[in-house]
């Protein structure tokens, strides 16, 4: 399960981010993210949960993210 086109991912400013490296990163930590959500959906679909609660909480977990850095400007 992964994109068929990689994300052209972008700075604040809408600057293409072309490091090489720094889009390996990104494409490894969305990997590993959609590994972790796909094991505890189906954790918790086993256990008797609701498929679309726990979608909906992934959803809010994510929205809950809190951004340590200052904003640059």
């Amino acid at each position: 399960m992964s994109r068929e086109q990689p994300i052209i991912w972008r700075s604040p400013k809408g600057e293409v981010i072309a490091c090489v490296e720094k889009n390996k990163v990104m494409a490894e930590n969305l990997d590993e993210i959609r590994q972790v959500c796909q094991d505890a959906l189906e954790d918790a679909v086993l256990m008797g949960c609701d498929e679309h609660q726990v979608r909906q909480v992934l959803i809010e977990l994510i929205g809950e993210l809190v951004n340590p850095y200052p904003t640059q400007a």
